[in-house]
């Protein structure tokens, strides 16, 4: 059998009349996707169509908490304690997994979403807050996490599973993080070098680092963006290079 990867997608960010991504249109090609759960992102009908697109398709359901910042779509980070922190998790993650029990479904896996995700890197207080959250809701639910990142690290030792993440078409930095979105080269625009980094990834070749150093990272799963305007293209296209590479996209 040929090995897989997991595909995930950050979808649901609509809210009442404003639209963003074509979730429709892009879960076809996920096989699990991160569901905004109304703090960053999302409202409690968006979240129930959503839910309903993952069923049709087949597709992992995940939470995607992030900070309460409607305005900053929750990439602004929010000085907040890391008890406020774990009240917030545990509030987003709680409301997606009783409308997905309502919907017949079950909750797959949780994944931070924009400053919170990166804090949760880099921040031990914050990784523990909100893994401590995770495991209050259920300990079998897994966690998505940064390849080699401080939240990977604190979610194993507390026994969730951890799924390791990379990104297709975000640059690295040299020491394995990612580069801040305020840098000009922090986006991949060319779906050509984008699926190139995943193929490099997938076939263990090692990444190219912003200042061009190789990167070798393992991952059990790769991000794509829904709120790119080329999000549907981009993901017909990484379908196809990971089928020419020999994997499959499977969630985890």
């Amino acid at each position: 059998m040929r090995p897989s990867i997991d595909f995930n997608c950050d979808v649901g960010e609509s809210f009442g009349p404003w639209r963003m991504g074509h979730d429709d249109a892009l879960l076809p090609f996920a096989s699990s996707a991160n569901i905004a759960c109304g703090m960053h992102a999302g409202d409690p009908m968006v979240i129930q169509h959503t839910i309903a697109l993952c069923q049709r398709h087949g597709v992992a359901i995940g939470a995607h908490p992030g900070f309460p910042d409607l305005q900053g779509f929750g990439r602004r980070t929010l000085g907040m304690s890391a008890t406020e922190i774990h009240a917030c998790v545990l509030y987003q993650v709680s409301a997606l997994a009783g409308m997905t029990g309502a919907a017949g479904a079950r909750l797959h896996h949780v994944k931070p979403h924009g400053a919170l995700y990166h804090m949760a890197n880099t921040h031990a207080d914050v990784a523990s807050a909100v893994v401590d959250a995770i495991r209050s809701v259920s300990p079998t639910l897994k966690l998505y996490a940064q390849a080699q990142s401080r939240l990977a690290l604190v979610g194993l030792q507390a026994g969730l599973p951890v799924v390791e993440e990379a990104f297709a078409e975000r640059r690295y930095e040299a020491d394995g993080r990612l580069t801040p979105r305020d840098h000009p080269d922090a986006i991949i625009h060319d779906v050509d070098l984008a699926t190139q980094q995943v193929a490099q990834l997938l076939t263990g070749e090692g990444i190219t680092a912003r200042t061009g150093e190789r990167l070798r990272l393992r991952a059990d799963t790769i991000c794509l963006h829904g709120d790119r305007p080329d999000a549907v293209d981009f993901a017909r296209r990484l379908r196809d290079a990971i089928d020419a590479v020999g994997w499959r996209v499977a969630a985890p």
